[in-house]
């Protein structure tokens, strides 16, 4: 018989290895000898749960806040050479947001399916960003913009990002949500810094000169980062991981999960694409107010996601999605829907940042409610074991996460020809009061109507259906 250390050692890791993961705050490991390694660190605290967190932050900050900061890069190849003129620059953007979405799913498969190799995956993602950005500085059309900017920073930066979500998992139990929460306010905050910083630097330097010193600054504050960004609990000795079932993306809760997910995608990204020209249009806007409104969503979502995150790890998950929804509705209904002046639609700014920008990060609460049913699922239609282990499927927490994204992402794209389209008539155009009769009213209804309908999981959920 083994010693009651090696016992627990065994049952945190297999824990690990079958989802829903819960392990110890800290445990004595032993090697296949018996022989006593290091102790883990502690989870939910200490230095090393800390330092990771930390580490997680900058690399959200850096990789998305870059991607939601191309607007800025935008307006420059607009109005400058080689590239004013030119159509399809909308493009680099889309490419970049879109596919560091779509392709989550593949990339942490491969991190999942290949745990030893992924440990490095970080490190590679962020050579792989760094270079796609360093090439980008020599383009002379769209299209060499689009390849470099556009596609290739996308995959590096989905690649450096997967081990942030794949071991904040062992990293935080009882304190995941708020984990989370941190982390991804990076980006809010990302986006109030790095607009400005990318605008000087575009205005003084040029787009060249600018992308390189980009690209080093980057690559010097992450990659020491990146040993940081490592897994809790020893990587298994076997050349592969258990294998986990996908089966839980054409079950009827993930799917109604998706549903609503999706369609707070696709009005989620539209204030943050016409907020400045509807404060310049409308409201008779200088550049600089205009970029406020912006600048104000991305602070508020920064507490937003922090809040949020802290409220999962307390709250059933549909109903920290409905008070992001109700929050967003009536933000964009009241607020930007009769903004007649700044103030007013400074007001909604904040409002929708709090709310609408807290969406995803009640994403650890869907992520848990489909491991843990899931797990039941397989246990009661399996052969009795009770754990799902004899089968070898469970549902993995990154893999719904990643499959999370890829809706959101779905909905990033759609949102661009979708806005064109709901402009293009300019409903309403001085037949209503405010913002509803300047020609963004059908933008505003919309974005309204997604928000509302984003909380229906909460009602599915009092009829049975989650």
């Amino acid at each position: 018989m083994g010693s009651r250390t090696g016992s627990t050692t065994t049952i945190e890791l297999q824990s690990f290895a079958n989802s829903p993961r819960t392990p110890s705050p800290e445990r004595e490991v032993e090697d296949g000898n018996g022989h006593e390694m290091a102790s883990l660190p502690p989870v939910d605290g200490g230095k090393d749960a800390w330092l990771f967190l930390a580490a997680c932050f900058m690399i959200e900050a850096l990789v998305w806040g870059f991607g939601y900061s191309f607007g800025v890069f935008q307006a420059y190849y607009s109005s400058n050479p080689p590239f004013a003129g030119e159509s399809n620059i909308a493009v680099v953007g889309t490419c970049a947001m879109g596919i560091m979405y779509l392709d989550t799913p593949i990339v942490m498969y491969l991190h999942r399916r290949f745990p030893k190799q992924a440990r490095h995956s970080t490190i590679i993602g962020l050579l792989i960003m760094c270079l796609a950005l360093a090439l980008s500085s020599f383009s002379t059309t769209v299209t060499h913009l689009i390849i470099t900017q556009g596609i290739f920073y996308a995959i590096g930066g989905s690649i450096a990002y997967s081990s942030c979500i794949v071991y904040i998992e062992e990293w935080f139990v009882s304190r995941r949500g708020l984990a989370f929460g941190i982390m991804w306010s990076a980006t809010g905050l990302a986006g109030v810094v790095l607009p400005l910083l990318l605008e000087w630097l575009l205005s003084v330097k040029g787009y060249q000169t600018t992308l390189r010193i980009f690209a080093v600054v980057v690559f010097a504050l992450t990659a020491p980062l990146s040993w940081f960004i490592k897994p809790r609990l020893p990587v298994a000795q076997a050349s592969h991981a258990k294998p986990f079932s996908l089966g839980f993306v054409v079950q009827r809760p993930f799917m109604l999960y998706q549903l609503f997910n999706v369609l707070e995608a696709v009005g989620f990204f539209l204030p943050g694409i016409y907020l400045p020209s509807y404060a310049r249009a409308v409201l008779g806007a200088k550049p600089f107010p205009s970029v406020v409104a912006m600048m104000l969503v991305n602070v508020a979502s920064v507490f937003g996601c922090v809040a949020m995150g802290s409220l999962i790890d307390k709250m059933e998950v549909t109903m920290c999605l409905l008070v992001s929804a109700v929050g967003a509705t009536l933000g964009t209904f009241l607020f930007w829907g009769f903004s007649v002046n700044l103030p007013v639609l400074y007001v909604f700014c904040v409002v929708y940042g709090l709310f609408a920008g807290s969406y995803t990060s009640a994403w650890p609460g869907v992520m848990k409610e489909i491991t843990k049913n899931y797990s039941v699922e397989q246990s009661d239609g399996g052969s009795g074991s009770g754990s799902g282990s004899g089968s070898g499927k469970f549902a993995d927490p990154s893999m719904v996460f990643a499959f999370l994204a890829m809706g959101r992402g779905v909905g990033n794209i759609v949102s661009g020809p979708l806005s064109e389209a709901l402009l293009k008539e300019m409903p309403w155009k001085d037949q209503a009061f405010g913002g509803y009769g300047s020609g963004y009213g059908g933008l505003i209804a919309f974005t309204g109507a997604t928000a509302f309908f984003s909380g229906g999981s909460y009602l599915w959920k009092k009829l049975g259906w989650l």
